[in-house]
């Protein structure tokens, strides 16, 4: 499992991290430590990233990425792991798209953050409130986009940061479908296969909502998806006189829950690869009952 914890300065991102780590045994790795650790070095590198932190801004997306891969490229990190400060920027974010399974968004506003920082016990060189005003201006600016990016990938999961450390951790492993039961991490598992119907009128949202679930990898059987490839077949026209005609035509000769019928076997073999599927455009009572 690929992790990725996005939050401002002081949304508990790092303690977070190490709980999740020890929970799911996988390596937990902070760029921000990384990037601190180079800043110590008697180097070029270290002084540039030493002056760039200082100052609060952050460090070039290509040197971010060439540090990063190096790091990734360690044997430890071949199961999996959960990252921390890293992508910061779009551009970041799009160049490691396939390397993130889920992507953990704590959400804390800027003035609890402060809070939390001025309490904290720590010697960083770049802690100074300038410095950190800085940084939560700069996360706003660029890592926003990263956080809208992430969530039409259908990879995002808000959090909300200001409950309870333990709270907050439950929460987190209850959007990777586990559970902390007597210190022992259970993953949930479906017994039985779900198929969810979407229906409402022209207008209330079905599509918005099947899109949803596209984002979730979730099969979609659209019910009226048999009617149009049977138009197109045929060479007919794509207009309301066309379909209701072919409508009420099939559901007088076949019954009224004709489209289940003829959608029966895509529903079957989709269930076949996941646990729910999704149906859109089911008109009927009986359609239901099929």
């Amino acid at each position: 499992m690929k992790l990725v914890l996005i939050g401002i300065q002081g949304s508990g991102k790092s303690t977070q991290g190490n709980l999740l780590s020890k929970q799911l045994k996988i390596p937990y790795l902070s760029t921000g430590h990384i990037f601190r650790a180079i800043a110590k070095e008697k180097t070029k590198l270290g002084h540039e990233v030493k002056l760039l932190m200082s100052s609060g801004l952050l460090i070039p997306d290509d040197l971010t990425i060439e540090i990063v891969n190096t790091y990734l490229s360690k044997p430890e990190y071949k199961r999996g792991y959960i990252l921390d400060g890293f992508p910061r920027t779009l551009k970041q974010a799009k160049l490691y798209k396939n390397n993130v399974d889920k992507v953990i968004y704590l959400e804390v506003p800027d003035k609890e953050a402060l809070w939390r920082l001025a309490y904290r016990k720590d010697n960083r060189d770049d802690n100074t409130v300038k410095a950190i005003v800085k940084r939560i201006e700069l996360f706003h600016k660029h890592t926003s986009a990263v956080i809208k990016y992430y969530e039409e990938e259908g990879k995002l999961v808000t959090i909300d940061g200001t409950e309870k450390i333990e709270k907050v951790n439950r929460n987190i492993l209850k959007s990777l479908g586990k559970q902390l039961i007597k210190n022992q991490i259970k993953t949930w598992q479906q017994k039985k296969k779900a198929i969810i119907a979407i229906v409402g009128l022209p207008g209330s949202g079905k599509t918005e909502a099947a899109n949803f679930f596209v984002h979730k990898n979730v099969p979609i059987v659209k019910f009226g998806q048999v009617l149009n490839d049977y138009i197109d077949q045929h060479q007919l026209k794509h207009d309301e006189k066309t379909h209701k005609r072919l409508r009420e035509g099939w559901r007088k000769k076949r019954g009224a829950d004709v489209f289940a019928q003829m959608n029966e076997q895509y529903i079957r073999e989709s269930l076949k690869k996941k646990s729910i599927v999704v149906v859109e455009g089911m008109r009927s009572w009986e359609e239901c009952l099929y």
